[in-house]
């Protein structure tokens, strides 16, 4: 039978994702998480029986929400390279939303906690299979260069997501001008869009350049006729 929570498992994972990027793994502990969710310890026990079950559940549900939104990019009708443009802005909106809780992550699997490195060796697969897919799929159309598919995976995540964790990062430094111009110039949706069709534009396949001399002939230029004057002798 389903415990009946009233909120509060909720309340507890949401100060769970809220703490995690300042405190870690290791100093997230469960008086911590219940003080900020406003609740007796007991009920942390009562709905997670133990902080690495907890742990797993912060993670998989932030993940869970994201994959969800990639799944239904993919997956609507449409041409191949909008559902993949569309997959990357939910993937890089996932980014720029969580991005102190990724780099917290990162840190935590340098560090060996088992519970981050099982996590990222369950779930990193599965977006990496959906876009992999549409890549694959977009090859297959004749629309992308040929080229190995982690090869276009890692420029694109390089192209795309990679930036905002650099400015993100120079701004949490006070690095200038990234503090004054980053969320402006890189962090926006329209910048977000901008650099994902920059990278897809990369890497789609285009007639060779004899092929397009020899079907779209350049235009000669008409030259304006002239009345010259004439002296009769």
């Amino acid at each position: 039978m389903p415990r009946p929570s009233q909120g509060i498992d909720q309340a507890l994972l949401r100060s769970g994702l809220a703490l995690w990027p300042q405190s870690g793994c290791a100093g997230l502990s469960v008086r911590k998480v219940a003080e900020h969710a406003g609740v007796n310890p007991a009920m942390f026990h009562y709905h997670f029986g133990s902080k690495g079950a907890f742990l797993e559940a912060v993670l998989q549900q932030v993940y869970e929400q994201m994959f969800s939104q990639l799944s239904a990019s993919a997956a609507r009708d449409g041409p191949v390279l909008g559902r993949l443009e569309d997959a990357l802005l939910t993937l890089a909106r996932f980014v720029r939303e969580h991005h102190a809780l990724l780099a917290r992550l990162a840190i935590d699997a340098a560090h060996g906690e088992t519970v981050v490195q099982q996590f990222l060796r369950t779930n990193a697969p599965r977006h990496l299979t959906l876009l992999l897919q549409l890549l694959g799929e977009a090859e297959s159309a004749g629309l992308l260069i040929p080229a190995p598919p982690m090869q276009r995976f890692v420029f694109l995540m390089g192209s795309v997501a990679a930036p905002m964790l650099m400015v993100q990062a120079m701004a949490a430094l006070g690095v200038a001008p990234a503090a004054a111009m980053g969320a402006a110039q890189a962090l926006s949706d329209d910048a977000i869009r901008q650099r994902v069709q920059w990278a897809l534009a990369a890497l789609v396949q285009r007639p060779p350049a004899s092929e397009i001399s020899t079907t779209t002939p350049p235009a000669t230029p008409r030259r304006r006729a002239t009345t010259r004057s004439r002296t009769r002798p």
